[in-house]
């Protein structure tokens, strides 16, 4: 079958690879769409976050690997010890890796594993025409929601995670520090959620033009100061979303919420960054984080079928998997107008 995989940073190659046969206690998924994430361009460029040189304790793999873990298909075929699926069901991928016997997984908490991994970037994901998986990752899709938007809904998952996981409540003014794909699903997860006024601040015109059509307050921090701006319309707000992952957006995120309020970071963030502690105590306010997902997966479904969460607005372009590398990973670094590029691996 045909697949991306990664073998180093900067060498990722569409190649034919070898599929095992289906054991036992997995599914074959063939892929419909696959979605290009940070972390795959992290991976790319960088070799950040992929697992290479020592195999991933939990799954035994480690690069040259496949890449995509944001994807949806069909079941091709059902291990004999697997129970609850059939051949032909539409599923999308939770693709988080973890033991299920530490004590945050036996908590729920498993998304805190202690060898927390992903599908993608640990093991073998959706880059391909075939990927192998466990049961426990799939999510099945209902009748009206698309493959395409069935591969948004591991973002989708993060942005309504933090905003569920935030202090946001229904009628409060939030920020959005960086509008690529996270930042604007975490737009349209604020306002399922009931926000009043979404403002969202980025360097990038393109990005901005985006955010505005799904209904936030545009500021181009080149052009305008964000901190005068939102303070002077909102007095402050109550939680402001970082999805940035740098250290002048950080800084601009303390600085616009009120007393009392949040800054909830998504981002990754590639360095070490700094923190006014006194600005922090004086507004008595907290600065909180989240690591992808747990327990989310059928809700973002539901409100997706529902109508609720708009995610096929953040689809910006469409590709073939021969063109991941030209025209995904290398494109979106250089033509920030891109959001969410999906690969379509196989027509279904």
């Amino acid at each position: 079958m045909k697949a991306a995989v990664f073998h180093a940073a900067k060498d990722v190659r569409v190649e034919q690879v070898e599929l095992p046969a289906t054991p036992a206690d997995k599914v074959k998924v063939k892929v419909a769409y696959a979605g290009i994430c940070g972390s795959d361009l992290h991976a790319y460029h960088h070799g950040i976050g992929v697992q290479i040189g020592t195999p991933h304790p939990l799954s035994g793999k480690m690069a040259p690997l496949t890449l995509g873990h944001e994807f949806s298909g069909v079941i091709e075929e059902v291990g004999q010890e697997v129970s609850g699926w059939q051949v032909g069901d539409r599923v999308t991928i939770e693709p988080l890796i973890y033991c299920g016997a530490c004590a945050n997984c036996r908590s729920g908490n498993y998304n805190r594993c202690d060898q927390v991994g992903f599908v993608g970037l640990n093991d073998n994901g959706g880059f391909a025409e075939y990927v192998l998986l466990e049961p426990r990752t799939l999510h099945k899709l209902p009748d009206n929601v698309s493959f395409e938007e069935a591969a948004l809904a591991e973002p989708t998952a993060v942005a309504l995670h933090a905003v569920r996981e935030s202090k946001l409540k229904v009628g409060n003014n939030v920020a959005v520090f960086g509008v690529g794909p996270i930042g604007l699903l975490t737009i349209l997860a604020a306002q399922s959620a009931g926000a009043a006024r979404v403002y969202a601040v980025d360097v990038s015109a393109e990005r901005l033009e985006l955010a505005a059509r799904l209904g936030a307050i545009p500021i181009n921090s080149l052009q305008q100061d964000a901190a005068s701006v939102i303070l002077g319309e909102t007095g402050g707000v109550a939680v402001a979303y970082e999805a940035a992952g740098v250290q002048a957006t950080l800084t601009s995120a303390l600085s616009v919420v009120k007393k009392g309020g949040e800054v909830m970071v998504i981002a990754a963030y590639a360095a070490p960054v700094q923190l006014n502690m006194m600005e922090l105590m004086i507004k008595e306010a907290s600065v909180t984080s989240i690591l992808a997902y747990r327990h989310i997966f059928p809700d973002v479904l539901a409100l997706i079928s529902s109508g609720k969460l708009d995610v096929k607005q953040v689809i910006t372009k469409k590709i073939t998997l021969d063109q991941i590398v030209e025209d995904g990973f290398e494109l979106l670094v250089q033509d920030k107008s891109q959001a969410k590029i999906l690969v379509q691996v196989n027509e279904l």
